[in-house]
């Protein structure tokens, strides 16, 4: 689909059986490219089509990405056409598994949410904060949807702000607070004939539309590449040119730390890293019409995993492995000092 194309020109079905068919030529990148395809099956109204999709992923040979991800796009979609129990099922699994990655517990809070199941879904949401931000200092961008959520639900609930709400609060930009945004009361003002309500009510929306613009003009991370030991040397050893950016693997894999830090430290968030192989790589420069060996084609190679949904989020959540494949946890790896 062209970015340009306007949302209601769209043919969800058709563009759902075009992205099918490119994940059976590009099988390594069918999970990302057929959970695009249930979302439009979604959009199109078959949603018993775009759940025959999540259960094909499932049920694949192939180990997934992101697991937990499609059973909480699977329960979500389940509970909009009439499978309430089924949803709830997988709902309960997935906070059972307590997955370190935010994006499965924001749809299945928001699911519950929108059922109006307001006290599961601050639950929800709290053993996400919990699990994922206990003595984290920065909270990573992937997790701001998560406290704003719990925000907006704890709005609702009437509960009384908590520290966590106070930090959506500090990581919202939009130029009207979360509580205003939150409020429970704005939807009277939709029925109001008082212009002073209905201009305010439409500088909120206005704000939130901002909000939205602002995280889909960044849909995948500022991403940094990296190569597992044997992938660089094969990579120096064809192409003698890289030796000059990458003199050793240890040097490789610190450049990568330091330079997360200081993307981090400027103020840039959604940060992660993609992972490059040769052939890959290769691949890549043929179609770019391009030498493997110009350095220049690196960042490139990077934003292209990372278009493709190939980014792991930087830093590692709490207790996570280090990127680095070590099987080392972050903190007593690369994460040292951070």
């Amino acid at each position: 689909m062209r970015p340009d194309t306007p949302a209601e020109n769209v043919d969800h079905t058709a563009e759902a059986a075009r992205l099918e068919r490119t994940a059976g030529l590009y099988p390594e990148d069918a999970e990302a490219l057929l959970l695009q395809a249930a979302a439009h099956l979604e959009l199109s109204g078959d949603r018993p089509a775009a759940s025959t999709l999540y259960d094909r992923l499932l049920s694949s040979p192939a180990a997934l990405d992101a697991p937990h991800l499609v059973r909480a796009l699977k329960a979500s979609n389940l509970w909009e056409y009439g499978h309430e129990a089924e949803a709830r099922a997988i709902i309960d699994g997935i906070r059972a598994a307590a997955p370190r990655d935010p994006a499965p517990w924001v749809i299945v809070a928001e699911s519950l949410e929108s059922h109006d199941e307001l006290e599961a879904a601050e639950a929800t949401f709290t053993e996400a904060a919990r699990l994922l931000l206990t003595d984290v200092p920065e909270p990573p961008y992937a997790t701001h949807p998560l406290l704003f959520g719990r925000h907006r639900v704890r709005r609702m609930l009437g509960a009384q702000h908590d520290d966590w709400d106070t930090l959506a609060d500090a990581l919202n930009t939009s130029p009207v607070s979360l509580d205003e945004l939150h409020d429970p009361k704005r939807v009277w003002s939709l029925g109001s004939e008082n212009p002073a309500e209905l201009e305010a009510e439409i500088s909120r929306l206005r704000a939130e539309l901002g909000t939205f613009r602002e995280a889909l003009s960044r849909p995948f991370p500022v991403a940094v590449l990296h190569w597992p030991a044997g992938e660089l040397a094969e990579l120096v050893a064809a192409y003698p040119a890289l030796a000059d950016e990458y003199p050793s693997h240890e040097t490789h894999l610190a450049v990568i730390e330091a330079s997360l830090r200081e993307l981090a430290a400027s103020g840039t968030g959604n940060l992660g890293i993609v992972t490059g192989t040769v052939p890959s790589y290769e691949a890549f420069a043929a179609s770019e019409g391009t030498s493997p060996g110009d350095v220049a084609l690196l960042p490139q190679y990077a934003t292209m995993l990372a278009a493709r949904g190939r980014a792991v989020a930087w830093p590692p959540g709490r207790g996570g492995s280090c990127w680095c494949g070590s099987g080392n946890s972050y903190g007593e790896c690369h994460g040292v000092g951070a």
